[in-house]
């Protein structure tokens, strides 16, 4: 299982939310690029960005961080939050990330979703399945679509592409433990599947309780900066 740190940025700064709730950010670090420097040196490869500004409505806002962390490391990025139309798409490549993560788009506009993977690839596209009560939510988890998250993933699957991370926003930024009985029927339904988690982390142990379940990766934000989990322990993970 891969641990992918999350780095979410408002106004340039990394961020934190609690439940997606903006009126109850948390500034951890001016310097987006330091921290993402601070997960390559113990040996992280992936990371994951999300422009919190995109995802409230407002247009790509902070692509210069995606191409500053790109140029000064080698990690690879996927980048989200706000992206509408194929322009957004091929300004996050030509930024350098290496996937796209999508939550929104394949629900409001699934024709030019599908349109987009045959552009750029399949292997670019990293969907995000937000859920509350099961149901998924987009547009920052503002707007509910009663769309069931298994009905979504099979979307997802017939699309060709078979990674999704999935969020429980009653989970995100409360560290009170991740969904895990809700992955395991996610991982049962769709065995085949590539899932990472998302949400809820507490401590190093959630992440060896999702390793043994079959995630294959696991997105960690808050529980890192509030040093419930340690890089040393990330990076002895790696190593094992």
């Amino acid at each position: 299982m891969e641990i992918i740190p999350a780095i979410d940025i408002i106004d340039g700064k990394c961020v934190r939310l609690t439940k997606g709730d903006f009126e109850l950010k948390k500034i951890y670090n001016a310097d987006p690029l330091e921290v993402a420097k601070s997960f390559e040196g113990v040996g992280i490869k992936r990371l994951h960005i999300v422009d919190l500004d995109g995802a409230n409505w407002e247009p790509l806002k902070n692509i210069q961080i995606l191409e500053n962390i790109s140029k000064n490391t080698s990690l690879i990025i996927d980048f989200g939050g706000g992206i509408k139309t194929v322009k957004d798409v091929q300004s996050v490549f030509n930024a350098g990330a290496a996937m796209v993560s999508v939550g929104s788009l394949p629900v409001k506009s699934p024709v030019l979703f599908f349109q987009m993977i045959n552009q750029f690839g399949v292997e670019r596209f990293l969907p995000g399945a937000d859920v509350l009560f099961k149901k998924i939510q987009i547009h920052g988890w503002k707007e509910e679509t009663g769309i069931d998250v298994f009905d979504f993933i099979t979307g997802i699957l017939s699309k060709g592409i078979n990674q999704i991370f999935c969020t429980d926003i009653s989970k995100d930024g409360m560290m009170e433990g991740p969904s895990t009985e809700l992955y395991k029927e996610i991982l049962s339904e769709f065995p085949s599947l590539h899932l990472i988690a998302s949400g809820g982390i507490s401590n190093f142990d959630d992440l060896i309780i999702l390793k043994e379940i079959g995630c294959s990766g696991a997105i960690v934000g808050k529980a890192i900066y509030e040093g419930k989990v340690t890089l040393q322990q990330i990076q002895n993970f790696i190593k094992d």
